[in-house]
């Protein structure tokens, strides 16, 4: 006897084939495959094996007595692949796994729901926990094993987190519908510094962006009111209560509002990157990556959006 007598997962197929079907033909149409293929396969085994696998008994293929306990524990191999892919199957579609992300609320608002909605339709099993966090509460997510990844507005140095590109943005103007600045198509930092400003907080990561204008034109500006979040926002803006500067991300998704709001681009430069914060001494798992996948591309779709 010579080869490898090691029996392949297709070979286990054929010879299961053949013993259920009781027939070459049989077998082939079970595997959907041609005849000779089943021929040659059994000629190969039974002269590697050193062994008759089969005898005719009226028509029919039948176990040789010699092979029959080969064939009952092939019985329990196949047992066992139709559970595993049964396990994989559901694997495929989540079934039995929760995903658990952190998110900024600027992205969380409108970007993270699209995703999610992306996700489930690929894995419509899956469970996910999607946490509003600060950005000074990303660090304790990560490092404490609470969720896989953080949607961040910035990146920073830490020896124990890793950042990867989401998409970029920009800052864009909201008004009410008879706001004096509705009519525009686009504004300045001169023209909105002119009107009370809502929301907007310098020491954010957006708002930062707007301030330092204002600091480089040496520009007055007055916020007269403060909310950290971007829905908050809009709503105060939909009272007509000022002006506001947004994240092109929250305003991609105003729902109700839409009606009564205008979104005006900003003529000054006010591009920014987001990232997706992990730790590194952990690989992500397929689907926290078929996740960034999908927020990447709603992202990239949301900017585009507020552009038009």
């Amino acid at each position: 006897m010579s080869g490898d007598r090691r029996l392949t997962l297709r070979q286990i197929e054929v010879v299961r084939a053949v013993m259920v079907a009781g027939s070459i033909a049989g077998a082939a149409r079970l595997l959907n495959v041609a005849q000779p293929g089943i021929s040659r396969t059994m000629k190969h085994l039974e002269s590697v094996l050193g062994i008759k696998l089969f005898t005719r008994q009226g028509g029919r293929y039948m176990p040789t007595p010699e092979a029959r306990g080969i064939f009952s524990q092939l019985q329990d191999v196949h047992k066992k692949l139709d559970n595993l892919q049964s396990a994989i199957t559901l694997l495929e579609r989540g079934r039995d796994v929760e995903l658990a992300v952190g998110s900024v609320p600027s992205i969380a608002h409108a970007m993270v729901p699209r995703a999610v909605a992306r996700l489930k339709k690929r894995y419509p099993d899956l469970r996910l926990n999607v946490e509003l966090l600060k950005i000074e509460e990303a660090v304790d997510y990560l490092l404490l094993g609470r969720g896989e990844l953080v949607c961040m507005s910035y990146l920073f140095d830490h020896p124990s987190i890793r950042f990867a590109p989401l998409a970029s943005g920009t800052l864009v103007c909201l008004v009410e519908r008879s706001h004096p600045l509705a009519a525009c198509a686009t504004v300045s930092a001169e023209q909105i510094a002119q009107y009370p400003l809502v929301g907007i907080e310098p020491t954010d990561p957006y708002g930062s962006i707007l301030a330092g204008i204002f600091v480089a034109k040496n520009l007055n500006y007055d916020i007269s009111i403060r909310a950290r979040f971007g829905s908050t926002v809009i709503q105060l803006i939909k009272q007509n209560l000022g002006v506001a500067v947004l994240d092109s991300f929250t305003v991609a998704d105003l729902g109700s509002a839409r009606d009564s709001l205008v979104v005006i681009p900003i003529s000054e430069e006010t591009t920014f990157e987001t990232y997706v914060a992990y730790r590194a001494d952990v690989e992500l798992s397929s689907f926290a990556e078929t996740f960034v996948g999908c927020l990447r591309d709603e992202m990239t779709a949301g900017l585009h959006s507020t552009k038009l």
